[in-house]
């Protein structure tokens, strides 16, 4: 019977137990239990815990299945209903550990066969390409810390929109906003005057040119800031150019709010 490596296993119970990102507690203990799974040491802290569920589930039964169905039960898309936010973040740190394995979780739940990886080292190529390419581009550090094989071992995908949030925390903390996408946008580049402006905004083409920054950020955001709601973003498998060009615009993105002013407001 197919079962997984305990280093897969450990990947596995890391993505699911993350402390910002993961189940909680009492999640856990409903879905080992839903699954008919022992939780042999609930004091333990969520990967530990998970580890363990997992590693006697397989030991004992000799085979992966209970595992897979405790994947199928957390990553069903109806149990975000309330906090859509966190079903996107935690596929993406799943399927950088199943990558391993040969298997990925689609945006509809369903664990499907994927190209394995298998080892770090093709994630770690991947990575060094990418890094060494945006350099050659003149790439923003902001924007370069985001070339990791972690985040490249599944699809550049998840690079770029781990770099997309960068933009969003870099504005808010600029501005003191708590804010998140469009409506962060509209509040701290949008108004008259904006709370950040990237030029004096003394004639009408500085003007224009704070709108359409204000809109390609707007654009950025609605392209990676929610693909939970959007399918085709999320099956999108893109390619390293891609990735590259879009690198590009977050760099732009980065450059200019460097060097935004606070215009006073009166």
């Amino acid at each position: 019977m197919v079962q997984f490596t305990q280093s897969q296993i450990r990947a596995i119970a890391d993505a699911l137990g993350d402390t910002d990102q993961g189940l909680t507690g009492s999640e856990i203990a409903h879905i080992l239990a839903s699954c008919q799974m022992a939780d042999p040491d609930p004091a333990l802290t969520k990967r530990h815990r998970l580890y363990n569920a997992f590693a006697l589930s397989q030991n004992t039964r000799q085979d992966r299945v209970a595992i897979l169905a405790f994947i199928r039960k957390t990553m069903k898309p109806e149990r975000y209903i309330r906090n859509p936010e966190k079903f996107e973040p935690m596929r993406a740190n799943l399927n950088v550990a199943l990558a391993f394995a040969g298997l990925a979780v689609s945006v509809a739940g369903v664990v499907e066969a994927s190209d394995r990886v298998d080892t770090l080292s093709d994630a770690k190529r991947r990575a060094q390409e990418l890094r060494a390419d945006l350099n050659v581009r003149g790439a923003h550090p902001d924007v370069l810390k985001f070339c990791r094989e972690e985040l490249l071992a599944d699809n550049y995908f998840h690079a770029v929109l781990e770099a997309v949030k960068s933009v969003a925390e870099k504005i808010r903390e600029k501005t003191g906003l708590t804010d998140d996408g469009s409506v962060l946008v509209d509040r701290a580049l949008a108004g008259n005057p904006p709370m950040l402006a990237i030029n004096s905004l003394a004639n009408d083409s500085q003007m224009s040119e704070q709108r359409g920054f204000a809109n390609m950020v707007r654009g950025t955001f609605s392209m990676f800031r929610n693909p939970a709601a959007h399918e085709p973003r999320i099956t999108w498998q893109m390619t390293k150019e891609d990735a590259e060009d879009l690198f590009s615009i977050v760099s732009l993105i980065h450059r200019r709010l460097d060097k935004v002013s606070i215009p006073p407001r009166v």
